[in-house]
């Protein structure tokens, strides 16, 4: 079974059955993904983690297909229906729709007109209309008079009946339709009428008379639209012309022109209009569906993937600062690695408006704990409060204490301290969850939010990981699309993230070792229950010592666990320990120690590979661990860059058409891309206004939180809405 299995994914994927083979066998064995393509690219060719999610993807949807034939044959075959014909038809067939077809006139269901029918002995007049050769099918309807057919028109109908139901299971109609649909199918959506005028019904009223075909409806419109019909505004239809599709049938089941041929065209259309279209086009609906659903999951997942790998401070003093107007401004001081130094509560806006007080309580926090950054909230009162904490910060005042010491006056240089907008989606989330109040159990939301803000900016990758990524506010329709299939590519999202990042095993948060290679809940909490009672790990070695965590998940998890400062230097590296060996030797070979030999480029490049490639460790492996060797443990993250929003622009009431402002894009999807330019309303850069030239995929042109420049095209007061434009045409 392995082998089909190898066959359809080679062939699937256009990726060699070796590969294939070589990748299932390392997934069997309990090898994660990122384990397989970071340090077992020997056995797989080079494959990459996109192309090994593939694979893994295809051998379960394969396995299911399986487990649902044996069903499948098992319920035939208990009916004592099975033959060997359609055994063969049912072990060959690798599509579920198919198989579906070809199950159907098996499938138990709910008693039907037709299974009436030939309870009551009609099956036999079925199949004599069918023949359409009896010229008195009235009189032979005569001979099935009886029990409950009283006359010969029941029966005749009943005959029909099962006609009609013959035709709704027949794979090849099916199968013909469904192309139809496919091809041809219309999705029309229209507005509930009793509910047309409501406030709520107006986010709506783009789908109020909406109608193309289904082949060219995005999946973001279909979406949109079936969120309207399950919350009551709209009325969905898929459609197709209903006359050419009965004609379709009809070659197939009308012979000649005798007296039985207009029962079976009868019966033929009522089988299409009662049980054939409507099967197909829910059918039709449902893959139209789940496409939507993979397209919005795959959107999200990379936005997701943009913002887990979003640019860190790294480990700086930070100052965070959840905004507020009425409640004031929540202000809290991290340390380097995110603690929790002290919190306050400041009251710069209105109504309150302490303004001196609140910026004299913001330096003498920014000098008491030596603040080099300060990160603000992105939600209510953000605007206003970067305003405050620059002009705060900008303050002229003297510091008297070196003032005294040094004899002059010395200004405090807080001027200087970077100043960051941070995106505060899903903060409230983890302020409120279980996580949050076991950190800090002391504290209320408002304080807890503000920490979150706060470590977002030091190290987003740490601290997003603590959140479900469907509030952190990257997605659309995230409620909408499958559940299941949603949770499984956000965690393989996730997963991605921290392992190509690496985390120190010595700061890391339960949370963010969960996620890496072969670890999951139960070790992840093992590993910070023994760092709790041991101290710091020393060495890679020494993560054996934690319990449970044996040979397999030690293999799995070491090359992306880092230990800085270790007394091997590689543990600091994403080499992994069983190449240890390798590196020392190559160290000898030059005549220095490995520590020597970490970022000497000469050294490194004077290194003949080929010299210590084996059987096991070929040149993928070896040139990934020179490439670690020349900047062991790098970050591939960007570097972080401050922004300043237009000064002059605050609300939406200040924009004009044409204007040129800076913004930053906080969500991407398939139609364009939403940018903040400081009004507190996104504005929708459009796909057709992205580029100069022709954009397929937004995400090939910006990626989250870009800075861009933006120009003003549109403005709708009464929704809220602002177009905006990257492109030079007017």
């Amino acid at each position: 079974m392995d082998n089909i299995f190898t066959d359809i994914i080679a062939k699937q994927l256009n990726i060699s059955k070796v590969k294939v083979e070589n990748t299932l066998r390392l997934l069997e064995d309990g090898c994660t993904i990122p384990f397989i393509a970071r340090y077992r690219k020997e056995r797989t060719g080079g494959l990459d983690e996109v192309q090994i999610t593939a694979i893994s993807e295809w051998f379960s949807r394969l396995k299911d297909i399986q487990q649902r034939k044996e069903t499948v044959i098992k319920t035939i075959s208990d009916q004592g229906k099975m033959t060997a014909d359609l055994g063969q038809k049912i072990e060959q067939c690798w599509n579920i729709a198919e198989l579906e077809d070809i199950y159907l006139p098996f499938k138990p269901k709910r008693k039907t007109r037709a299974q009436s029918a030939r309870e009551a002995g009609l099956e036999p007049l079925a199949h004599v209309l069918l023949m359409q050769r009896d010229p008195a099918p009235s009189a032979t309807a005569k001979r099935y008079v009886k029990g409950n057919i009283l006359t010969p028109e029941a029966a005749l109908q009943g005959a029909q009946d099962i006609i009609a139901e013959i035709v709704s299971e027949d794979q090849i109609a099916r199968q013909q339709l469904r192309q139809t649909f496919q091809r041809t199918a219309t999705i029309t959506s229209k507005a509930v009428k009793a509910k047309k005028e409501s406030e709520e019904a107006q986010k709506y009223s783009d789908y109020f008379d909406f109608s193309e075909p289904l082949r060219r409806c995005s999946g973001n419109r279909l979406l949109a639209m079936l969120r309207g019909e399950r919350d009551g505004f709209l009325k969905i239809t898929i459609s197709v012309n209903d006359e050419e599709a009965i004609a379709r049938l009809l070659r197939h089941y009308v012979r000649g022109h005798g007296p039985c041929t207009k029962m079976v065209t009868d019966a033929v259309a009522d089988g299409y209009k009662r049980l054939l279209e409507p099967s197909i086009s829910n059918e039709i609906l449902a893959m139209s569906k789940a496409s939507a659903d993979d397209e919005a999951i795959g959107v999200f997942a990379e936005n997701l993937r943009q913002l887990l790998l979003a640019a860190p401070l790294g480990p700086h003093r930070v100052m965070a600062i959840d905004p507020g107007f009425r409640t004031g401004c929540k202000v809290v001081c991290l340390d380097e690695q995110g603690n929790l130094l002290c919190h306050e509560t400041i009251f710069p806006h209105p109504p309150q408006r302490y303004w001196m007080q609140s910026s004299a309580t913001l330096r003498r926090l920014a000098r008491q704990y030596d603040i080099e950054a300060i990160a603000i909230g992105n939600g209510t009162a953000s605007r206003e409060t970067l305003n405050f904490v620059k002009e705060a910060l900008s303050f002229s005042e003297i510091d008297s204490e070196r003032t005294a010491q040094e004899g002059e006056n010395v200004p405090v240089p807080l001027s200087h301290t970077k100043v960051f907008t941070v995106s505060e989606d899903g903060a409230s989330i983890y302020s409120a969850s279980k996580l949050a109040r076991e950190e800090f159990p002391d504290k209320d939301v408002t304080v807890r939010g503000a920490i979150s803000i706060g470590r977002r900016l030091i190290d987003p990758l740490a601290e997003l990981v603590k959140i479900d990524p469907k509030n952190i506010g990257v997605g659309q329709y995230q409620h909408d699309v499958d559940q299941a299939k949603l949770r499984h590519s956000l965690d393989q999202t996730v997963e991605h993230c921290v392992n190509l990042v690496g985390v120190d095993v010595n700061t890391a948060s339960q949370q963010l070792l969960t996620y890496v290679s072969g670890l999951g809940p139960s070790l992840a909490k093992n590993i910070v229950d023994y760092r709790h009672e041991n101290g710091p790990f020393k060495s890679r070695k020494t993560l054996k010592k934690v319990p449970r965590l044996g040979a397999v998940a030690f293999e799995q998890c070491a090359g992306f666990l880092r230990i800085p400062n270790a007394e091997n230097p590689l543990d600091a590296s994403a080499v992994h320990p069983e190449r240890y060996a390798i590196v020392e030797q190559m160290a000898h070979d030059q005549g220095c120690s490995v520590k020597e030999l970490i970022g000497n480029k000469d050294r490194l490049s004077s290194i003949d590979l080929q010299h210590y490639a084996n059987d096991e460790v070929g040149m993928p492996s070896l040139t990934d661990i020179i490439h670690e060797l020349d900047k062991p443990g790098r970050d591939p993250r960007e570097e972080i860059e401050e922004f300043e929003f237009d000064p002059n622009v605050k609300e939406i009431g200040d924009l004009r058409i044409g204007m040129k402002l800076p913004g930053i894009v906080t969500n991407i999807t398939k139609f364009g891309v939403f940018v903040d330019i400081g009004v507190h309303h996104d504005g929708l850069v459009h796909i057709s206004r992205l580029a100069n030239h022709f954009v397929s995929d937004p995400s090939t042109v910006v990626h989250l939180h870009q800075h861009v420049q933006v120009r003003v095209i549109e403005v709708d007061m009464r929704r809220g809405r602002i177009s905006l434009s990257m492109t030079d045409r007017q």
